[in-house]
């Protein structure tokens, strides 16, 4: 019986990890190894990082210093988490673990563009494709960009990287944009160029972005896809956790989900996306784990 089982083994997940071995409680991680953070090239918000760190070497940095204190990690996926009384049934393909609480941070996956994997990861390690224009929107500052998107969240997204440079063309990443008076108005007054799609045949070339369309090919120095993300909250709206309604999971103040001993912190709640917001929520998080498992029975060594 875990006093905590943490699934997801990102930012949020690592730092709730040594917060919770430095209360001296049995807790176990699960990581499948599927962060997005891993994808970042580098980072240059993250404070402490002068020169900036890759979200690689950050999250080696951040399992050195969990398994420094204790932390047990599995490289495994969970399949289901079941309430039964007080505790918690955490359950995978191979095993299952019992605990007190949980804390889910499991994160949210980008919807990418309709490209070549290989391609794909070529360009964003290039900083030839980008998706987070809070994270790296510096990185771009009077360049030529491009915005794979439509209606009110692609509108979004060309303004804010508008704040950064002149040069931002909307590309619909289908055919014609569906945009409503308010959003192409907005758009029009920003300076923002607008090309219907699709968009395909996606190329390096003259280290650019190169894609196809209705317009004609077209090249970037930076792209950014403006379509979404998926929300990885089944595992607590399954047990019973409250979701919003576009799938994030529902906390209060504390982290606490409407499902008593579930945790949620990260990209899996509504809020920025940030490694810094996320790492924080983690900490807010774990310290309400130790208090109401010490109300439950007094913590002693």
């Amino acid at each position: 019986m875990h006093d905590c089982v943490i699934i997801g083994g990102g930012p949020a997940g690592l730092t709730a990890a040594i917060y919770l071995a430095r209360f001296h409680l049995d807790i176990a991680l699960f990581d499948s190894g599927s962060s997005r953070a891993a994808l970042i090239p580098c980072t240059h918000n993250h404070a402490g990082f002068p020169g900036g760190i890759s979200g690689p070497d950050l999250l080696a940095r951040m399992r050195e210093q969990a398994a420094s204190f204790g932390v047990r990690s599995h490289n495994a996926t969970v399949t289901a988490i079941e309430p039964t009384d007080e505790t918690f049934v955490i359950r995978t393909k191979a095993f299952e673990l019992k605990a007190r609480t949980v804390l889910l941070a499991t994160g949210v996956v980008n919807n990418r563009p309709k490209m070549d994997t290989a391609l794909h990861d070529k360009a964003l390690a290039a900083g030839l494709l980008r998706y987070c224009p809070v994270c790296d929107g510096y990185e771009v500052t009077d360049k030529n960009v491009g915005v794979i998107g439509t209606g009110t969240h692609g509108m979004r997204e060309a303004l804010f990287l508008r704040g950064y440079t002149k040069n931002v063309t909307l590309i619909a990443p289908d055919a014609e944009h569906m945009l409503d008076e308010e959003c192409a108005a907005a758009l029009d007054a920003a300076g923002v160029t607008r090309v219907d799609g699709p968009c395909g045949r996606f190329a390096i070339e003259s280290d650019r972005l190169a894609l196809d369309t209705a317009g004609g090919r077209m090249a970037f120095d930076s792209v950014y896809p403006a379509l979404g993300s998926e929300t990885r909250s089944e595992l607590a709206l399954a047990a019973g956790a409250r979701g919003t309604d576009d799938g994030c999971i529902v906390t209060d103040e504390h982290q606490r989900t409407t499902l008593p001993g579930l945790f949620a912190a990260g990209d899996v709640v509504k809020g920025l996306d940030q490694i810094s917001h996320a790492m924080g929520e983690a900490g807010v998080a774990a310290t309400t784990i130790r208090n109401e498992l010490s109300e439950r029975r007094p913590l002693r060594r």
